[in-house]
Formats: structure tokens, sequence, C-alpha cells
């Protein structure tokens, strides 16, 4: 199984804005600091927003912020949000009687399913806080500056 981009994008997202959750957070901002498109990061945000893990607030001084406490959003909600399409084979989808002459009685249906739930147990587990809290800051990590960008070094 691999997760797609958007996923991947939509836990950075969230993920940043947990770790800045003293104030409100911009694309622009995240889409340097990740080094991702703006516009990718905006369908993201857009997506989040509609699933109730961002809050968008409008205006001059607007950004984004976590709808809810980090510890309160799971990894595994959030990927069953952004992912379209959880279905390990074809029998898992809304024609699966019809499309594998195997069914009903398919040992291989059963495991797979079974090992989709325990991919997810410990996802569903894991809250942002649990991702967020015991490391630093990222600007520490790679140099961001809210204030200006990126921090250029002196061999730059």
């Amino acid at each position: 199984m691999r997760l797609t981009q958007f996923s991947d994008y939509s836990l950075r997202v969230l993920l940043y804005a947990a770790e800045h959750s003293e104030r409100l957070v911009t694309i622009s901002e995240m889409a340097e600091f990740h080094a991702i498109s703006r516009s990718h990061l905006t369908k993201v945000v857009v997506h989040l927003s509609n699933a109730g893990f961002l809050r968008s607030i409008r205006g001059r001084r607007g950004g984004l912020r976590l709808a809810r406490e980090p510890a309160a959003i799971r990894v595994g909600e959030v990927l069953r949000s952004t992912e379209e399409d959880l279905r390990l084979v074809e029998c898992f989808g809304p024609s699966a009687s019809q499309a594998c002459r195997l069914m009903p009685g398919c040992q291989l249906a059963r495991a797979l399913q079974q090992a989709l739930q325990q991919f997810f147990e410990p996802l569903d587990a894991l809250s942002l806080a649990d991702l967020a809290a015991p490391r630093a800051p990222a600007e520490a990590v790679v140099g961001w500056s809210a204030a200006g960008g990126f921090a250029q070094s002196a061999g730059a």
C-alpha cells in the first residue's frame, strides 16, 4: 500500500500548523518551508478545512490554524479523509460480488481486510500532538524564520 502525495502534504500541513499553534500560518509560508507548490497546498488546505481539521481566517491578517486541539486529530482519521481509494483489491469495491467468482468464501479477501485494519490501528492511536511535541519546531531544524523566510548561511 502506498499513500498519495495528497495525504503526505496533508500531514505536513497539519503538523506545521500544530507546531505553530500559537499563531496563524499561511499557505505561502508552508509552501516555501516544504518546497511545495502553493497551488497544491491550496487544494490540500481546502480539503482539510472542509473536513474539519483546519480553520481558515480570512482577511489581511488571516491565515490557518487547527480546528481542534492537536491531541484530538488522529493520523488515521486524516488518512481516511485524504485517501480516495483504500481498496487493496478489486473485491473490496461496491460491485465485489460481480468482480470475483471466489466471493463470498475467499480467505484472501478476509486476510487483506484484516491487514488494512491493522495498518490503521497504530495510526488511529497516533495524534498530531504525539508527532509535533517531542521535537523542536521546524524552524530550528532548517533555519526557517516566519518573518524572513529561510535564514541564509554565511557561505551562501
